[in-house]
């Protein structure tokens, strides 16, 4: 009887304990607004109060973005809770209600924990982590609405990099063309001259500087890579300086104008440019005595092509169209000088990443795999007539991917053109497995925060197992992201106690990325 007292004694105690009221922070996982917040601070501050941080050099950063309106709105309809109270700064509210109904407000997808006011209940977290977003300080973002744009940077991530504020600023960027019709007097480019970002421009066709003339091929292209107007068309590389220069003669195909091009790059190189943006290629002239050949595609015959390598010797970043003839039986090659072995040759899908028809393939006449990566070129959106048009060619892929070239150049100023080679070729979905259609295929720049993609172990910082199943450890609590082959981001948090769980990722390869480390890990 005594004993039978003893466990009804310890059944009520336990009862009354879990119907006992406590109070607790319930701990969000992230703001999904930060980025709207961040980029009009009115919105959560007073003009005197963001003069006071400009004047103490004070960043904005996601501290001071208002908690989740909808967060505290699910939290107050939740049977048994009372809300009372909330801190945007610690992205938490204050609740009241029995052990058993707060705890099951972990449920809630955007509750990352709670902590329990009664130390002897401490802190309790999902069984299985969750995964945060956060957002960085207001000072080292750039946010932009890039309009018709969106999806061809996109394909790239290449918005991860314009938030980390690299934006092609402090770099020059040569566009070697066919004309800029309509580039002086079109509303789209006019930030190009308030801000002084055309530092050079020459007509070697005409032998003048006048290059506002003779084709809207170059306007459209400069389009993809320097536009800045929200809403309507951003580059790849809105910040970027340029040099516009025409080499290509529209009213004829002759060998000269290969001449011009080797010209306009001694002109680029002699100004310290960067980059070099060609959507050109030659392979067939007005006199038929002048074609070249399929023996020709080595990158050493045709005379832009050994020009197009000197370039790259001088230290500046070739990007090339690879041309348009893929549905061409004659001629489905690359042209010249996208056959140049240390340039970066681009070829062209659509929206959805497929290889475009019309996209050049490889390999070079000496074995060479061609084109090295690709980019949207079947319906890019670019400046074309008056408007922002759908345009097919790898006219364009090429520009878009020269723009996020230029914000590689600007991350990492002291690479030499071969090494912002080899980083974009690992960075790009088909790098275990390049073929003569997609080259090493479409870059993912999300990655690209890491010269050390390949290296598994530094010091005490390690994964492991690799391969694994279940769980990764790791010796850093730092936050992460993990990419598929795919770019597309499938987590987003910190480790908790050194694990992840990676029990519901499907076998293959991923990218484990940490602030200061990339690590390649191949689920089984």
């Amino acid at each position: 009887m005594k004993n039978l007292l003893m466990l009804l004694f310890l059944f009520i105690s336990s009862f009354l304990t879990a119907q006992q009221v406590e109070d607790a922070w319930v701990y969000f996982l992230n703001k999904p607004q930060a980025n709207t917040y961040l980029s009009n601070p009115l919105s959560m501050l007073s003009q005197r109060a963001l003069d006071r941080r400009s004047r103490l050099n004070i960043s904005l950063d996601e501290k001071d973005v208002p908690i989740d309106q909808s967060y505290i709105d699910q939290i107050k309809n939740t049977a048994g809770i009372t809300y009372k109270a909330k801190s945007k700064w610690l992205n938490a509210v204050h609740v009241q209600g029995t052990q058993n109904d707060i705890s099951s407000l972990l449920d809630l997808s955007f509750v990352d924990y709670i902590e329990f006011a009664n130390k002897n209940i401490g802190i309790v977290t999902p069984a299985v982590p969750k995964y945060r977003v956060t957002v960085g300080s207001a000072q080292t973002r750039s946010n932009f609405d890039y309009g018709a744009g969106y999806n061809q940077i996109h394909m790239l991530n290449g918005e991860v990099m314009h938030q980390q504020n690299f934006t092609g600023a402090g770099v020059l960027l040569a566009v070697i063309d066919a004309g800029f019709q309509d580039t002086n007097t079109a509303s789209l480019f006019q930030h190009l001259f308030q801000d002084n970002k055309i530092i050079d421009v020459y007509n070697f066709v005409d032998n003048n500087t006048d290059v506002y003339q003779r084709s809207m091929h170059g306007s459209g292209v400069l389009s993809t890579i320097a536009a800045k107007t929200n809403g309507t068309l951003v580059g790849t590389a809105p910040d970027v300086s340029v040099a516009l220069y025409i080499s290509e003669d529209v009213n004829q195909e002759m060998p000269i104008e290969e001449t011009y091009w080797a010209e306009a790059a001694e002109r680029a190189d002699s100004l310290g440019v960067d980059v070099i943006n060609t959507s050109l290629g030659y392979t067939t002239f007005d006199r038929s005595e002048y074609n070249y050949t399929l023996d020709d595609l080595n990158g050493v015959t045709s005379f832009i092509s050994r020009a197009a390598e000197i370039a790259v010797s001088r230290g500046i970043n070739v990007v090339v169209s690879a041309g348009n003839s893929g549905g061409n039986p004659n001629w489905p090659k690359i042209g010249m000088p996208g056959d140049a072995e240390h340039v970066i040759t681009v070829g062209a899908v659509n929206a959805n990443g497929d290889r475009a028809s019309f996209s050049s393939t490889g390999p070079t006449a000496d074995g060479r795999i061609k084109p090295d990566v690709m980019a949207q070129g079947e319906g890019a959106a670019a400046y074309w007539y008056g408007s922002i048009q759908n345009i097919n060619g790898t006219s364009f892929s090429s520009p878009i991917t020269a723009g996020m070239v230029a914000c590689m150049v600007q991350a990492f100023p002291n690479k030499t053109p071969a090494q912002i080679k080899q980083d974009l070729l690992q960075i790009s979905d088909r790098f275990n497995n390049p073929d003569n259609y997609y080259g090493y295929g479409i870059p993912n720049f999300s990655l690209y925060d890491t010269t050390t993609l390949d290296e598994q172990y530094a010091n005490d910082f390690y994964v492991y197992p690799n391969p694994a199943k279940n769980i990764l450890y790791t010796g850093s609590n730092e936050p992460f992201e993990l990419y598929g082959m795919d770019g597309k981001r499938i987590m987003y948090g910190k480790a908790r106690q050194n694990q992840i769980n990676i029990s519901g990722l499907l076998p293959g390869i991923y990218y484990l990325l940490f602030p200061n480390k990339t690590f390649k890990i191949i689920v089984e």
